[in-house]
């Protein structure tokens, strides 16, 4: 098992920024990739961005090439998405996740999640 608790998130104005960041533990060993996802009712879960745990190779959504960064500590087990000049269409609840497959985009491929954070980002 692992668990994920997501921190970060929150309200900002159109062209701001945030951070998240995404914890885990328990049993970490396994990890091959941890991801960001984000949800908006009436539509799938989104892939966002993913990082290899060990080699930090990364893989992003469209949507969000050079606006968003992730990256990872190792040592503190955590992952974290600087979402920068963003806009109201990045508002969702975003949900961290790992995956034994190296980079996945298919959230079916993920076998653990976050809690899921709330990002508004007003016009």
């Amino acid at each position: 098992q692992v668990h994920l608790v997501q921190s970060g998130g929150g309200l900002v104005q159109a062209g701001g920024s945030l951070r998240l960041s995404c914890t885990a533990s328990g049993r970490t060993v396994g990890i091959s990739t941890m991801g960001w996802f984000r949800h908006t009712s009436g539509t799938e879960r989104d892939f966002v961005a993913a990082i290899t745990w060990l080699t930090g190779g990364t893989n992003y959504a469209d949507p969000v090439k050079g606006r968003f960064t992730i990256s990872k500590d190792n040592a503190k087990n955590t992952v974290y998405l600087q979402a920068n000049s963003l806009t109201p269409e990045d508002t969702a609840v975003y949900y961290c996740a790992v995956s034994p497959m190296s980079l996945s985009s298919r959230s079916d491929y993920y076998n653990y999640w976050g809690q899921g954070t709330q990002v508004t980002v007003s016009s």
